[in-house]
């Protein structure tokens, strides 16, 4: 039990906490929450929202009536949303990566077919059921609710991951199946996003930034010295690079990335994802949240090592930010987001995991039922953070984005829900 508070403690205490103070603030001073989330830190030309929409948006509450001498408003909001998440994405990439990249990559080969297949269902599932019901509340809702519809499709890596061991025991071969489910989502989420979801006007030159720092910080900094090395046992150059240099080279690239997918008009919280390929890799990984990958000693490792108690900290500043719904705010769009998940993920997870294994003879690692894949689905029904963050970038702020907020803050009942799947499925625990 200790390692499984401490797990806790690690990855999703601060968030869960942010999350709660959001929820207790917006509920008993909404005027003051509002003013902290969209508070004006630097009215500049580079980075930020655009002025005249921050000004028309929320210029009012600050008694600011004109920007004269700014193209844009960097806000706490856009601060923690647009830039400092780029961070959470940048570790769930580097986990994405090492599965499809490395040798035995979790990601690769048969073994990763049939989750594959389940992650399909998993997204399929929550769509179908989303937008089916708002069809069948009529066309005006349909309408207002449709760009929402990948909402549902989110599974929460952490959660999930937490929940799924305390149902099945460490050591059941479900828990590495729902990891393995939970990557592929996350890798398709981000697809979804930067496809679906952009945050402007579409400038794709600007995207050319970004290839040029990834390719020039990959061939100075990772590529050349490698290179020069090939004859030398000792390896002095690469040496002196990840000694002397370790990761400003890819820090300043990251920056520049960043701001080419701002300026690009994708979201620039993904900004950071072209810059991990670059980075040297160890030839092997230990899974996601594995404390032995703390002892290689390759750039990409010590990166995501260096980088985790930040991101802790700015999960709390996102939870923080996004959770703060008014209670009241729960309308049609709740229920929609909620039942997509809790629904369409489960039976989405079950009947593609089972036509994998089954029909197309793809099977299931050993020591796993088929019932077992409807659990693994209510165990990734927990949306909660990339959920919040598709809800407040598919939705303008108002009633509707609240609302679509609210559903993925509710998807926490699927923990409780894959309890009670797991003792209706008698699932033996099996400890690691």
């Amino acid at each position: 039990m200790y390692r499984v508070w401490n797990f806790i403690t690690n990855y999703s205490l601060l968030l869960i906490l942010g999350a709660g103070i959001a929820l207790v603030w917006a509920n008993t001073n909404p005027d003051s929450y509002h003013l902290v989330v969209e508070y004006p830190i630097w009215m500049n030309n580079w980075v930020g929202v655009d002025a005249q929409y921050w000004l028309k948006s929320y210029g009012k509450y600050y008694e600011i009536t004109e920007i004269p001498d700014a193209r844009k408003v960097l806000s706490f909001h856009y601060l923690v949303n647009d830039v400092l998440m780029a961070f959470f994405f940048a570790i769930a990439a580097k986990e994405v990566w090492e599965a499809v990249i490395l040798k035995n990559g979790s990601l690769r080969g048969k073994k990763a077919a049939t989750p594959l297949f389940a992650t399909a269902g998993g997204m399929f599932g929550p769509i179908a059921v989303y937008l089916g019901l708002a069809a069948l509340l009529g066309s005006e809702t349909y309408d207002a609710v449709a760009n929402g519809w990948a909402i549902p499709t989110a599974t929460d890596i952490a959660f999930s991951y937490l929940v799924g061991r305390l149902v099945f025991g460490a050591g059941h071969p479900a828990v590495r199946f729902l990891l393995l489910l939970a990557i592929a989502d996350d890798a398709v989420g981000l697809i979804i996003l930067a496809i679906f979801y952009p945050s402007g006007e579409l400038a794709p030159a600007w995207l050319l930034l970004s290839l040029f720092s990834a390719i020039g910080v990959y061939v100075l900094f990772n590529w050349l010295p490698r290179r020069m090395d090939r004859h030398d046992q000792l390896r002095m150059r690469s040496t002196w690079v990840r000694q002397k240099l370790s990761f400003w080279p890819y820090l300043v690239a990251a920056c520049l990335s960043w701001f080419g997918f701002q300026e690009s008009g994708l979201h620039p919280a993904l900004g950071l994802l072209p810059i991990v390929p670059t980075l040297p890799h160890a030839d092997r990984a230990f899974g996601i949240f594995a404390e032995a990958e703390q002892y290689l000693t390759d750039l990409l490792n010590h990166v995501e090592h260096l980088l985790k108690h930040p991101v802790e900290i700015i999960l709390f500043f996102f939870g923080l930010l996004n959770a703060g719904v008014e209670f009241s705010a729960i309308a049609a769009p709740t229920w929609l987001v909620l039942l997509g998940l809790i629904v369409g993920k489960p039976f989405g997870v079950l009947l593609f995991g089972w036509f994998a294994a089954g029909p197309l003879g793809l099977g299931l690692p050993q020591g796993m039922r088929t019932i077992d894949l409807f659990v693994i689905g209510c165990v990734a029904a927990i949306g909660f953070t990339v959920s919040l963050f598709i809800a407040a970038v598919a939705f303008d702020p108002g009633p509707v984005q609240d609302a679509a907020k609210m559903g993925a803050l509710l998807s926490f009942f699927a923990a409780g829900l894959s309890f009670v799947a797991g003792k209706l499925a008698k699932v033996e625990k099996q400890p690691g």
